[in-house]
């Protein structure tokens, strides 16, 4: 792996900054799972905030998004 897991919604943010390619995505998400266990959040919280409507993904991308991040949890747990 050319990146470390982030540890910090910093680290993560600053990840924008470098080209985007499927290990920098893998990474982030990653990283993500790791903040949201850290405050103590579930699985089903954070589907819920992917699954929120926003500007940058449509439904359907979202849905994806959510059953990627599902299965990255488990492979965590």
């Amino acid at each position: 792996m050319n990146y470390p897991i982030p540890d910090n919604p910093q680290e993560i943010f600053a990840m924008r900054q470098q080209p985007v390619d499927e290990e920098l995505v893998a990474v982030a998400i990653a990283g993500v799972i790791k903040l949201v266990r850290s405050q103590g959040q579930s699985l089903e919280e954070l589907t819920s905030q992917l699954l929120a409507e926003d500007t940058v993904l449509d439904k359907q991308q979202r849905r994806w998004l959510t059953q990627v991040v599902a299965q990255a949890w488990e492979s965590f747990a």
